[in-house]
């Protein structure tokens, strides 16, 4: 039978998330149920709470950097047992039969299934709700293992944030000595930041404030631009190989565009609700620069990223909250108010 599940949700757009009672599917034969231990907060979900990208299906659920423990499994499921640490991010399905799927690009699926607010298809008419909640039903191929070693709460975010940020930098062939630029310093930044250091990468960071200069050092850059200083962007000048877009908001490219080299490619990955100014072709016509574009990573590339972040020690900052906390959360992530990450404690559901 179906099970009861606890979990905060947007009842309508833009309404405060309240909690929220409602029921998950049985386990299936290929399926995982996950008692989910930590959830983290991404930008995602605000925008997708206030519908500001459209097309949500409400009530919703929000949350895919979810972690957590295995608390049954279906007969036909080989790769995890009760009681493993696991972990589920944006993708719960996908039709596993299209080329993209075939190449583990799930993530360019055109049947693919988010962890929230998607068509269900087991045919009841439901959509998915994510991790703000007690538990969740998967399909094993969409599981994660969470290696040992990993605090499991700062593991949450590497769920989006981490393969985010990770994917384009295995996609650009980062390695030792690329130089990287990374635009912005939050959930999403501040993980490219330490991957790419982590590669071996001569990391630039591009930041509005002062006040993140230090702290994008601690984290690994080499150098700190403010990007509002004519100079010292005029200084960056065609230095780089590769940058990492992680601004949310809509802003002009063009000296990002003109702080890489000859090939340099500046890739988006941060989502605004609104399109970027227009940008004058020449440069990149000029020096064969390239805009590229990345989403999240496919499932075995996420599962690669999880073992490179236990290799080299690396989780996200967080700040971790009870779940009652989450409207004042979304208030404070507008205002760029954690370093870097909230990470929902769902124990605190039963209180």
């Amino acid at each position: 039978m179906p099970s009861d599940v606890l979990g905060y949700a947007a009842a309508v757009a833009k309404e405060p998330l309240k909690p929220y009672q409602f029921t998950r599917r049985d386990v299936g034969p290929g399926d995982v149920s996950i008692k989910i231990a930590f959830c983290g907060v991404c930008h995602s979900d605000l925008h997708t709470a206030r519908d500001e990208w459209g097309g949500a299906i409400f009530p919703v659920v929000p949350g895919h950097e979810i972690v957590g423990h295995v608390t049954a499994v279906g007969d036909k499921v080989t790769k995890y047992k009760v009681g493993d640490t696991v972990g589920v991010g944006c993708l719960v399905d996908s039709c596993l039969q299209c080329e993209d799927c075939k190449n583990h690009n799930e993530q360019f699926c055109n049947g693919q299934v988010l962890t929230y607010t998607s068509p269900c298809k087991d045919g009841t008419g439901k959509s998915t709700q994510g991790g703000y909640s007690d538990h969740i039903v998967v399909r094993e191929e969409f599981v994660l293992r969470v290696p040992d070693g990993l605090d499991l709460a700062g593991a949450a975010p590497l769920l989006c944030a981490g393969i985010t940020t990770y994917s384009p930098l295995r996609h650009w062939g980062v390695k030792k000595g690329t130089k990287v630029g990374v635009v912005g310093i939050g959930g999403l930044g501040h993980m490219a930041v330490k991957l790419a250091a982590a590669m071996g990468a001569e990391v630039t960071v591009f930041t509005t404030s002062q006040s993140k200069v230090e702290d994008a050092k601690r984290l690994g850059a080499h150098h700190v631009v403010i990007s509002k200083d004519e100079a010292q962007m005029a200084a960056a000048a065609a230095t780089l190989d590769v940058t990492i877009d992680t601004v949310g908001f809509t802003h002009d490219l063009t000296p990002y565009i003109n702080a890489l080299r000859t090939n340099g490619t500046h890739v988006l990955v941060g989502a605004p609700e609104n399109p970027h100014p227009p940008f004058i072709p020449f440069s990149l016509i000029g020096k064969r620069r390239s805009i590229g574009g990345s989403c999240i990573g496919g499932i075995q590339e996420t599962q690669e990223m999880l073992d490179f972040c236990a290799e080299h020690k690396l989780t996200s900052d967080i700040e971790v909250i009870a779940i009652d906390y989450i409207n004042e959360a979304y208030e404070r992530m507008l205002k760029s108010d954690v370093k870097y990450r909230f990470v929902i404690d769902l124990s605190t559901l039963k209180k």
